[in-house]
């Protein structure tokens, strides 16, 4: 469970988040520098909103009022970049149990594998990150995220940079991970299309502003969008 309420001053608006979401897919969308991943940051504890509140499952991780603020370790989050933000000089395998805590690393190596196996990419434990493909890097990242056991996981955009085959073949199993987990997914994308069909709650954000859609004004987004080409 998800419940964020909080304002930040950024330096062209304020951004006025309020957002709630289960064990479902919590989807924003809306062009650059409106103020999406920014969220993400705070929720993450990577940014500090200027007042709020933000509850991660049962716990409260930042209150401005009882001057609460946990560190993002201390959040049970993960959290896939972008751009994976994967080690170079680690292996794949290396790269996923990487995130794990020090009071975890007793656990056996047969987790990571197992991890592996679920996402299809075990064949490339050994394998280092500039030798596999954007889509096997984007698994990796997620298996990494995972590996922490998070109680939420926040999604930047992660299918942005990969072609169209590779990304409707992931959108899937986004979605099926998501069911598995049985987690809140909260994912950045600034395609309409792609929050209509993974978005089990949809929120478009414009100039630090939120407002709820609905599937069928989803479609009118992406309609205007063809029109204004």
């Amino acid at each position: 469970m998800l419940k964020a309420d909080f304002t930040l001053q950024l330096h062209h608006f304020e951004l006025k988040a309020k957002i709630q979401a289960g064990n479902e897919i919590l989807v924003l969308v809306g062009p650059s520098g409106a103020g999406k991943t920014t969220i993400l940051k705070c929720l993450a504890g990577l940014k500090s909103p200027s007042e709020g509140l933000i509850q991660i499952g049962d716990r409260t991780v930042y209150a401005s009022d009882k001057k609460i603020n946990l560190a993002t370790k201390e959040r049970k989050v993960g959290y896939v970049f972008q751009e994976y933000a994967l080690f170079p000089h680690m292996t794949v395998k290396k790269n996923i149990t990487y995130g794990v805590s020090k009071q975890k690393r007793h656990v056996s190596p047969y987790a990571a594998e197992e991890m592996m196996r679920l996402l299809g990419i075990l064949h490339l434990k050994d394998r280092h990150p500039q030798h596999i493909s954007g889509g096997e890097k984007q698994r990796v990242a997620l298996a990494r995220a995972l590996m922490t056991e998070p109680e939420i996981m926040l999604l930047d955009e992660p299918l942005s940079a990969l072609d169209p085959e590779t990304r409707s073949e992931l959108q899937l199993e986004l979605k099926k991970i998501q069911r598995q987990w049985d987690i809140p997914f909260v994912m950045v994308t600034h395609d309409p299309a792609e929050a209509e069909l993974l978005g089990d709650q949809i929120i478009r954000i414009d100039s630090g502003k939120l407002s709820m859609l609905k599937k069928s004004q989803v479609s009118d987004i992406k309609m205007a969008a063809v029109n204004q080409a």
